[in-house]
């Protein structure tokens, strides 16, 4: 088992795609289906992003899933301190080889990268009803210190 950084967009929109079926099967009002193409777009210009790195999870040369991580820059300004953080966008796992430790092994890789450029926090969120994320991450030790929360309004009535 490796890790490696990658800018193989192709790649990356392929092992996207568990990832955005369960979110589009979770959530269908806020995620359009899968489409291949525009995923593949889309990772193409974020890897022009310096701040944005994505890891490969390999075994015997084959990608089993991936990270996307940024590094964040929190400003200082008149409520906060300035901080740096590793915020995780997404992991994502082949179907066929969940509950391997290969989603273990990308996050002690996300773990080392934080540290080697001196940052001490390591940030992500999920959707709510994502039950898999929410043990994986608890697992992992992750505390909350935030609430994201929403109200949904009925639409505007016709006049």
């Amino acid at each position: 088992m490796n890790i490696e950084q990658t800018k193989d967009y192709e790649l990356i929109a392929k092992l996207n795609k568990p990832v955005h079926d369960l979110h589009c099967s979770l959530y269908p009002k806020y995620f359009r289906e899968y489409n291949f193409e525009d995923v593949k777009d889309l990772f193409k210009q974020l890897m022009k992003n310096r701040d944005f790195i994505f890891l490969l999870v390999k075994e015997d040369k084959e990608a089993l899933g991936y990270a996307w991580i940024e590094r964040r820059h929190y400003p200082e300004n008149v409520f906060n301190k300035e901080y740096m953080s590793i915020y995780v966008h997404q992991i994502s796992i082949v179907q066929s080889e969940r509950n391997k430790g290969y989603g273990t092994f990308l996050m002690e890789e996300i773990y080392r990268f934080a540290t080697t450029q001196a940052i001490d926090l390591v940030e992500l969120d999920y959707w709510v009803d994502n039950k898999i994320a929410k043990e994986f991450y608890k697992k992992q030790n992750f505390v909350k210190y935030r609430e994201f929360v929403y109200k949904q309004l009925p639409p505007p009535s016709d006049l």
